[in-house]
């Protein structure tokens, strides 16, 4: 199992510390408007993405996939990143980051948990204890960019206030109980501004407009030939 270092920043100061994610969870579907849900289904599915057996549904990958680096490599040139908020059970507490689901989409056209397993899962490095965060949840905001060619577009932009929040997320994943320790997941994404694209770069956030604080990375995608 991977032992990632994330900076645990909470108001009484930060410290490092050492997580083992023993299990990755990728939730999707996790809209609070059903509308809005389905207009997502239709983005995707003008790349041949089929609609889910239940919403929300929640894919497995190797918890290997999840790090923390600034360069992934990926095979052909039809991923694309997404920017989620994820929740990592740790130390007898629910922490909170973000991450970006790396996904190829043409594989996602014939088989959706084999396309999340082709790509890493990079995060940002730090952590704030949900705690801190749940009484604004609704506040905070994700925030992602595409890199081309030197240019940076706003790829996407949405207040938590548009997806199932965490308590939700876990229950209808455990039946009730809390994450076991050492499970990360991630939440499920909002709609590209523009449509889904691959890019050269791909950099997100998540902003706590309250506590006037942001979690932030970013990563470069090198592309690997396809041959045969």
């Amino acid at each position: 199992m991977p032992t990632l270092r994330f900076r645990l920043n909470t108001h009484a100061g930060s410290q490092f510390a050492e997580i083992e994610i023993r299990q990755a969870i990728l939730a999707g579907w996790t809209g609070r408007d059903r509308a809005a849900v389905e207009r997502h289904m239709e983005e995707l599915a003008v790349h041949g993405v089929k609609k889910p057996p239940s919403i929300p549904v929640f894919y497995r990958c190797s918890a290997a996939r999840l790090n923390t680096l600034d360069v992934i490599e990926v095979t052909g040139e039809d991923s694309s990143g997404e920017v989620e908020f994820v929740l990592i059970q740790s130390q007898g507490a629910l922490w909170v980051g973000t991450g970006s689901d790396q996904t190829d989409r043409k594989v996602e056209g014939y088989n959706i948990t084999v396309s999340k397993q082709m790509c890493d899962k990079p995060m940002a490095p730090e952590l704030w204890p949900y705690a801190e965060v749940r009484p604004h949840w609704d506040r905070l905001v994700l925030r992602s960019w595409a890199v081309n060619e030197g240019k940076r577009e706003l790829y996407q932009q949405s207040t938590l206030a548009a997806m199932l929040p965490p308590a939700a997320l876990i229950e209808l994943y455990t039946g009730g109980g809390a994450l076991q320790e050492g499970f990360a997941m991630f939440s499920g994404t909002v709609a590209a501004l523009n449509g889904l694209k691959p890019s050269e770069r791909f950099e997100f956030e998540l902003e706590d407009p309250v506590l006037k604080r942001t979690l932030r990375h970013g990563y470069t995608i090198r592309t690997l030939p396809v041959i045969g």
